[in-house]
């Protein structure tokens, strides 16, 4: 009789994947009420997200789409515990009080791979930035690379591997340092549409054996119905949560799935929503909460297209968190960024 296959949750101190411990009842990650602005340079008072509430469950899949510079990146940073909002709460399994840095695990839109090192060595960079030490965080990189495709490419540096393979590479960094949810920020966008469908279809699988908690932000209605368990649509800037649905199919997923009545006509309602919700929404009063106040970078990045802006928000994401979590990112990341012709 066939063994039953293996589930696995990413991060697990006691090992590279460790077995499933269980879902609880509670939300794993939970944003009540967000509202987060920016001063522009002129003084004006920009709204990038109002009054955004939305819940990740425990080992739950959930997708969000918005129109472009609808705040979608921003959330993210939010959620990851990069920004602080003007407004509103994050709950880590039900403590708003709960530290997310370090335990919210963030694949931003690129890569971001560091050139002098293999994709091993990417691979572990996050496990050193959490003073995992080296020969553990090496063998723990090295368990999951056949997982991920990866097995015969541990000493490729990123200028060799394709588009997909540093994708897969830097999701193999988030996987292995997410303690209790992952933030993907459209991994796949910047793919051509083969490789594309290729990854989704690896992603569903792998994240059945993560058994981790992910939220993930992309354009594509297909990505999030063949992903997702949830799927929120957000509206143009401010950015405020136009829909939320389940989607109705069982796993593992196939792209036909797509084609059944029942999912054709619940991508049609989010497509509408989605063209509605591209419509400026109407300006909100000023509330009592203080404004935040941000750099003009943090200004622009608020107006800005999401397309041109992804770099731009990470890094006003960090220049507006606070100093303490600032300096303590710096601090971490300095061991990954050293040169070490072994990894």
């Amino acid at each position: 009789m066939a063994a039953e296959p293996t589930t696995y949750r990413a991060g697990n101190a006691g090992g590279a994947l460790g077995v499933d411990e269980g879902a609880g009842a509670a939300p794993v990650l939970e944003a009540r009420a967000l509202v987060l602005r920016y001063r522009a340079r002129d003084g004006r008072t920009l709204t990038a997200l109002d009054n955004v509430s939305l819940t990740v469950g425990a080992g739950e899949f959930v997708a969000l789409v918005g129109p472009s510079g609808c705040g979608k990146t921003t959330l993210l940073s939010v959620l990851a515990g990069l920004h602080t909002p003007s407004a509103g709460t994050v709950a880590l399994r039900g403590d708003p009080q709960a530290r997310r840095l370090g335990r919210v695990a963030y694949m931003p839109q690129r890569d971001l791979l560091l050139p002098w090192h293999t994709a091993l060595g990417n691979a572990m960079a996050g496990l050193l930035v959490q003073g995992v030490p080296r020969a553990e965080a090496r063998a723990r990189a090295q368990a999951i690379f056949a997982a991920f495709g990866l097995a015969g490419f541990e000493r490729a540096y990123p200028f060799t591997l394709s588009g997909g393979m540093r994708q897969r590479v830097a999701f193999a960094r988030t996987a292995l340092v997410a303690r209790e949810v992952m933030l993907l920020d459209e991994p796949f966008g910047a793919l051509d549409a083969l490789t594309r469908a290729t990854l989704q279809g690896w992603l569903g699988e792998l994240w059945g054996r993560l058994a981790t908690s992910c939220l993930l932000v992309t354009h594509d209605i297909d990505e999030a119905l063949l992903l997702a368990d949830r799927v929120y649509v957000l509206t143009a800037r401010p950015g405020q949560v136009r829909l939320e649905r389940s989607v109705p199919l069982e796993r593992p997923r196939r792209a036909e799935m797509l084609a059944r009545p029942a999912l054709v006509a619940l991508k049609a309602e989010l497509l509408a929503a989605l063209a509605d919700a591209s419509s400026p929404a109407r300006p909100t009063s000023a509330r009592s909460t203080p404004v935040q106040s941000a750099s003009p970078r943090a200004a622009q990045a608020g107006c800005a297209s999401e397309a041109s802006r992804g770099s731009l928000e990470r890094s006003v994401a960090v220049e507006n968190a606070p100093k303490s979590a600032v300096e303590t990112a710096g601090s971490l990341l300095r061991p990954a960024l050293v040169r070490d012709g072994s990894d």
